[in-house]
């Protein structure tokens, strides 16, 4: 159940593992992803948050069996939806860096200094029982 239960990060990671026994007959399961060999992203530290299940044996042969509808199985599903969702968004501003190159006219345009425009004439004084002129 284990692994049926981690293939979701396999597809994407290299998954290391750590067993240790506590004082109380209780034991600690961490599963620990790493950049898979050949992958084009290194993933990112959240992705790579190592995933620790202290419980009985017996828990956590019972947690294992639940599959996907575990809290393990979740857990992996939500990991995976993440690093989906960063991939895409690595994708998407990749293509936006291509796509947005600076036309060389424009830099020019910009880094020229803005001349100053010519004083408008003030408005005439209105006669006496005139309104104020807008224009």
């Amino acid at each position: 159940m284990l692994i049926t239960s981690l293939l979701p990060l396999l597809s994407r990671y290299s998954l290391g593992f750590d067993l240790a026994a506590g004082a109380d007959s209780s034991v600690t399961l961490t599963i620990m992803p790493r950049k898979s060999e050949g992958a084009k992203n290194a993933p990112s530290v959240v992705e790579l948050q190592a995933i620790s299940i202290t419980a009985t044996p017996a828990e956590i042969d019972a947690e294992l069996a639940l599959g996907e509808a575990g809290a393990l199985g979740q857990l992996v599903i939500a990991r995976k939806a993440l690093g989906d969702q960063l991939a895409e968004q690595r994708q998407q501003a990749e293509a936006a860096k291509t796509k947005a190159k600076p036309a060389p006219t424009a830099a020019k345009a910009s880094s020229a200094p803005a001349k100053p425009e010519p004083a408008k004439a003030a408005a005439p004084e209105p006669k006496p029982g005139e309104p104020a002129s807008l224009w």
